[in-house]
């Protein structure tokens, strides 16, 4: 079992930087692949990136290249989605996400957090 917290959403205009954070529980989170994901109100739940265990490979949404770097620190427990340049469009409820093995795009993963709202202002 792992649980999930999300933090570091909040309010920032268009051209500014977020930080989130997605702390983890459990003595095996090094073992799971990682993911991003976000709701806008109206909208299917789509991937942001992610992460694969070791960290080595990480995966993206062709809109956030260049701007959003995924990261992980194991010994932490935690794993974060630096946000920079931020657009209007990328306001959303954002989750962070764990599985173990898989299409780290996809949306079936095992255990997912609450969410924390990005708002991004023009």
């Amino acid at each position: 079992q792992v649980q999930l917290v999300e933090s570091g959403g909040g309010l920032v205009q268009a051209g500014g930087s977020l930080r989130l954070s997605c702390a983890a529980s459990g003595r095996t989170f090094s073992s799971y692949d990682m993911g991003w994901f976000r709701q806008a109100p109206g909208k299917e739940r789509e991937f942001v990136a992610a992460i694969k265990w070791s960290g080595v490979s990480t995966y993206y949404t062709d809109s956030v290249k260049g701007r959003f770097t995924i990261s992980r620190d194991n010994a932490k427990n935690t794993v974060y989605l630096q946000m920079n340049s931020l657009k209007p469009e990328d306001t959303a409820v954002y989750y962070c996400a764990a599985k173990t093995g898989g299409i780290v795009m996809s949306r079936a993963y095992d255990y997912w957090g609450q969410g924390t709202q990005v708002t991004v202002s023009s």
